[in-house]
C-alpha cells in the first residue's frame, strides 16, 4: 500500500509541515485518512519517520511527524527517480505532441 508516489508525497509534505494532522495530510494528498495512518506507521517501522507528540493550548493530544536522517536520504532518492520518471513521461508528451501537430498541418488543420 506504500506506492513510491504515496511515499515521496508524504516524505515531502511532512517534511516542510510537520504538524500536519493525518487528517489533514490525507485532504492535502488526496487519499483516505486510513491509508495515511497505515502510511505513516510503515515510515516510523522503516526509520524514515519519528513521531513526538506533545500536548497543545486545548489539552488534547496532538503530533509532529519528523524525517529521521534515513528519511531525509530516502526522500532524495525518491526525488530523483520521480524526476527521472517525470522527465520521460515529458518527453513522451513532447513527441506525442509534435507527431500530433505534424498531422494537423497535413490535413491543414493548423
Amino acid at each position: 500500500m506504500l506506492d513510491e508516489n504515496t511515499h515521496y508525497s508524504l516524505l515531502k509534505t511532512l517534511e516542510d509541515n510537520p504538524e500536519l494532522s493525518q487528517r489533514d495530510l490525507a485532504k492535502r494528498l488526496g487519499i483516505s485518512l486510513g491509508k495515511v495512518n497505515f502510511c505513516l506507521n510503515a515510515l516510523v517501522e522503516k526509520g524514515s519517520l519519528k513521531i513526538n507528540n506533545f500536548r497543545n493550548s486545548d489539552n488534547k493530544l496532538a503530533y509532529a511527524y519528523l524525517l529521521t536522517p534515513r528519511g531525509v536520504e530516502e526522500k532524495a532518492r525518491i526525488t530523483v527517480q520521480f524526476l527521472k520518471y517525470k522527465v520521460q513521461e515529458y518527453e513522451r508528451l513532447r513527441a506525442e505532441i509534435e507527431e500530433l501537430k505534424q498531422e494537423a498541418e497535413k490535413q491543414r488543420l493548423l
